[in-house]
């Protein structure tokens, strides 16, 4: 099975521009933990609700003022939608994360999240493995 048959196509972005408020405020507003940071239709960036607080929050920034750009995972890994479902699961589990856009011909198409392969009944094996991947802890840096 491809990515393309079981990715979400409504895709909320932003732009680098754009201040981290509207980045939680889109989370909020689809329901979601992750926003692309696009130019134009390319994605160069995203931002999760992990990265709001870890690099906004925590450190008393004002999210009216501070961008996204600031706070973005850069160069984030992407799918394309040719790819198969378990290839994905693979990348997912390898780079441990949860939330992987998808772009065709260099522009944003689509988002899969680790829930997506989850409920895949011929793939669930390969969605526990990568969360299994996902969540091992890691030794806080104090």
């Amino acid at each position: 099975m491809k990515i393309k048959d079981i990715m979400t196509r409504q895709v909320a972005s932003l732009n680098a521009e754009d201040n981290v408020e509207r980045a939680a405020e889109l989370m909020r507003e689809y329901n979601v933990g992750s926003i692309p940071i696009c130019d134009g239709e390319k994605v160069i960036g995203i931002i999760t609700d992990r990265d709001i607080v870890l690099r906004s929050v925590v450190d008393g920034e004002n999210c009216k003022l501070q961008k996204a750009r600031d706070i973005m995972t850069s160069n984030p890994v992407c799918g394309t939608t040719d790819m198969d479902v378990d290839e994905v699961a693979r990348l997912m589990s390898e780079r441990q994360i949860r939330r992987l856009p998808i772009v065709e011909n260099g522009k944003l198409v689509g988002i899969v999240s680790l829930g997506d392969i989850a409920v895949e009944p011929t793939i669930k094996d390969e969605a526990g493995e990568a969360l299994s991947d996902i969540s091992e802890p890691s030794i806080p840096s104090f």
